[in-house]
């Protein structure tokens, strides 16, 4: 799946939470135009013509632009009525009925990476706990925009770092485990499938050059299993593990275990070497 293409599910995924969890009939959005300082509506929900469909919103016009400009929610109760925005876009409004509305900025490291809109098409307030769900929506798109792009940048160092003949150096080694131990930790929290298959495609590489002895191949851990492991051979705590990986301390602790007895470790440091011995971390 392109990243174009998977930042739309994510969007296309926050707005049918919006409107689910406020009632609002109508929600629509999209992200920045990568170069230039406009968005462009790429995700409708709700709405009953395609008079918004590909609009290009410019920074600081209209309501979506206004919160582009400042970096922050605002929001209209009666759209073409307001003197607070300007009207470039009325028309497209108009064409869908919408008057109250209110719009939301995606926000990645203090940049503006998208909008996203929820509206009525009666003129009356949108309460705090409307603009309170619209901003969680938008949260969890920034959220995600944030883990691809760490991810993104995890495998070009990554593939950078893969060794192409011998051993690597002690210092692209480390550089090679902490790749590692940050693309494990990523992995479980990326929703797009292909990204996911990729990140664990790079940690089998990374963790298998070079090259184990074939007998040593024989042990399987769980991913989760791996995950922990992974951490633990980072010099990571079981707390903070438990806290990189979102799971509970015990059960990290349980995972560490079930992943020590499948080795013949009876120490952590045991597990690792044991582990990297096999082939499972590099």
């Amino acid at each position: 799946m392109a990243t174009g293409a998977a930042e739309a599910v994510e969007m296309r995924g926050a707005l049918m939470r919006l409107r689910r969890t406020t009632g609002l009939p109508v929600a629509f959005g999209g992200l920045v135009e990568p170069g230039r300082q406009q968005v462009r509506i790429s995700e409708l929900n709700g709405t009953a013509t395609a008079a918004l469909s590909a609009l290009a919103v410019s920074s600081g016009n209209g309501l979506g632009g206004k919160a582009v400009a400042l970096a922050r929610p605002c929001a209209v109760t009666d759209y073409s009525a307001s003197r607070r925005i300007s009207h470039e876009y009325d028309a497209a409004v108009a064409a869908e009925g919408l008057r109250s509305v209110l719009a939301v900025p995606v926000v990645v490291r203090r940049q503006v990476r998208g909008v996203l809109y929820g509206a009525l098409r009666t003129a009356q307030p949108l309460g705090d706990r409307t603009l309170a769900a619209a901003v969680e929506a938008a949260r969890d798109v920034e959220q995600s925009l944030v883990v691809r792009d760490e991810a993104h940048g995890l495998l070009a160092v990554a593939h950078e770092s893969e060794p192409t003949a011998g051993v690597p150096s002690g210092r692209v080694w480390e550089q090679v485990r902490e790749a590692h131990e940050a693309l494990r930790a990523l992995a479980p929290r990326v929703v797009d499938p292909a990204l996911r298959a990729e990140l664990l495609a790079v940690c089998d590489t990374l963790a298998t050059a070079p090259a184990p002895p074939p007998t040593a191949r024989r042990v399987r851990l769980t991913p989760r299993e791996l995950d922990v492991l992974t951490c633990v051979a980072a010099g990571r705590t079981n707390a903070a593990a438990a806290d990189r990986l979102g799971l509970r301390p015990e059960t990290v602790k349980a995972y560490l275990r079930s992943a020590m007895r499948k080795l013949g470790a009876h120490t952590r440091l045991e597990a690792v070497v044991a582990a990297r011995r096999a082939g499972l971390l590099p």
